[in-house]
């Protein structure tokens, strides 16, 4: 194979379709090893949970899709992000973002994972992959022209480019030695959806409390996405709370700006940590997603960060094509490597930074942060320079 995608997922199912054009136009052979079965792909019609997990897709993410020929389809159960409000808890002051500033319809939105997997794997079945689903990599060594990869199936492929796009736990990069850093924030995500008693028209709140920031997302109807950070143990308390109790600690907690909590789904809790993986290229391998870095999801840019590399490693292999490099040589992937550095550099440190600004508990600081929110609302055009690189549109 040209190229061997590990994880099926929404960052490997991503690649794959953004390689459609060189595999209809050029031949290139991709195969995808998926470890979980695929998702239904029927045509019956699609009935998002209230329980089910969403991602928040930046502007610049969505554009990538529509040009994958994509955006049509995902935009059909996708919640708009007209504006965005940040705030501290206790404290005056805070920053508005929206897109009617800025001249565009939404700053982002909000789409149910499930159903952006549905849309991409859609695609991928009508092309020429070799899909192998369900499987694991059991072996994976490197050869002259890339690597081996056996697999549970007990298929064994060699591929000229590797892509490791398999999250953070599946130990294959420790099989190859590549380590990475982890920097534990001591904190847990809690993640649910919850209903309002009011139309959010769009709007996403960032609010940044003593205990960490409670981040709302807009889904369909009256539903949000709530991401609700707390100390590590913390959160133990409240996922054990009855719907009723846990509500009204949330509305304690974030206030009364975005309407009354009446009804929270299901609960799930993750720990946070900074995650980056010390190399990212290999001759014959690169390394995308979450396997390459996992952030907080304070800023909201895992995914947008990650679907960037995508586009980014297929801009490398196609220049590379023209070159008469093969996927996986050494030149192609630096030229890959040099497209993200710098994204990925300023994005990981923009979202650590801002955990940790907010993290320090100081009544001096915590004026200063009021000041910078209140200066940040003032300033027009660095408020707006920067919702356009978090919206992807520039780095």
């Amino acid at each position: 194979m040209d190229v061997a995608i590990v994880g099926g997922g929404l960052v490997g199912a991503s690649l794959a379709s953004a390689l459609a054009p060189l595999i209809e136009r050029a031949g290139l052979s991709v195969a995808v090893i998926e470890a979980a079965p695929l998702l239904e792909m029927t045509d019956a019609p699609f009935q998002p949970s209230f329980d089910a997990r969403a991602s928040a897709i930046a502007q610049g993410s969505a554009d990538h899709f529509a040009d994958m020929g994509l955006w049509q389809a995902m935009a059909e159960h996708a919640a708009p992000i007209r504006r965005i409000h940040i705030s501290e808890r206790g404290r005056f002051g805070a920053t508005r973002l929206s897109g009617e500033e800025l001249g565009v319809a939404a700053l982002g939105h909000v789409i149910p994972n499930a159903w952006m997997g549905r849309v991409l794997h859609r695609r991928l079945a009508e092309l020429p992959i070799a899909w192998h689903c369900p499987a694991r990599v059991e072996e994976i060594a490197p050869v002259a022209d890339g690597h081996a990869l056996t697999l549970s199936d007990g298929e064994c492929l060699e591929a000229g480019l590797t892509v490791l796009a398999d999250g953070g736990r599946s130990g294959l990069k420790e099989r190859l030695g590549i380590e990475s850093d982890r920097h534990p924030y001591d904190q847990v995500a809690l993640i649910a959806s919850v209903e309002l008693s009011r139309p959010h028209d769009g709007e996403a709140w960032e609010r940044f409390t003593a205990d960490g920031p409670i981040a709302l997302l807009p889904l369909r109807g009256q539903a949000m996405e709530l991401v609700w950070t707390h100390p590590l143990g913390a959160e133990q308390r409240r996922m054990a709370l009855s719907d009723r109790d846990f509500l009204a600690e949330l509305q304690q907690a974030f206030g009364d700006r975005a309407g009354r909590f009446r009804r929270v789904g299901s609960r799930h809790a993750y720990p946070l940590s900074l995650v980056t993986a010390r190399e990212t290229t290999r001759p014959g391998l690169a390394v995308l997603g979450n396997a390459a870095h996992a952030l907080h999801p304070v800023a909201g840019q895992g995914f947008n960060l990650a679907l960037r590399g995508v586009m980014d490693l297929v801009a490398a292999m196609e220049a590379g094509r023209e070159r008469g490099e093969t996927p996986g040589s050494a030149a192609m992937l630096a030229d890959f490597e040099s497209r993200r550095h710098a994204d990925r550099h300023n994005v990981i440190r923009f979202s650590d930074g801002l955990v940790r600004l907010f993290g320090i508990d100081s009544a001096l600081l915590s004026r200063a942060r009021a000041a910078g929110l209140v200066g940040l609302n003032l300033a027009g055009p660095l408020r707006r320079g920067l919702a356009r690189r978090a919206m992807g549109l520039e780095r």
